[in-house]
């Protein structure tokens, strides 16, 4: 017998499926935009199959938590970082310049 992992939702009532068209956020767009970079025949730094099991291995409390998006990005940073595309470093560092430049940005708004 196949124990049900906790992203397999086949056959459970999970609610109704919003099926109305909507706008995405512009981080939502960017997010779908890198993985498709990411994974064209030229670059080939990850495949769909491995962005699938990368949602599939967040575990239970994450995946429930993150958007659709979010789990997308999430596994696609796991990623980079399992094949050493880009290390822990380097990405704190770029997190912490657009978290510089957005908090700018919000104060010059106000």
């Amino acid at each position: 017998m196949t124990i049900r992992r906790h992203h397999d939702m086949g056959g459970l009532d999970a609610g109704p499926v919003e099926t109305t068209e909507h706008d995405y956020a512009m981080w939502e767009k960017r997010v779908d935009a890198i993985v498709k970079v990411l994974s064209t025949p030229d670059r080939k730094l990850l495949s769909t199959d491995e962005l699938r099991r990368g949602i599939e291995e967040l575990g239970p409390g994450v995946y429930d938590e993150l958007s659709y998006y979010e789990r997308w990005i999430s596994s696609a940073t796991n990623l980079l970082l399992e094949k050493g595309v880009i290390t822990v470093d380097e990405l704190g560092t770029k997190m912490a310049e657009v978290e510089a430049r957005w908090i700018k940005d919000r104060e010059a708004a106000e």
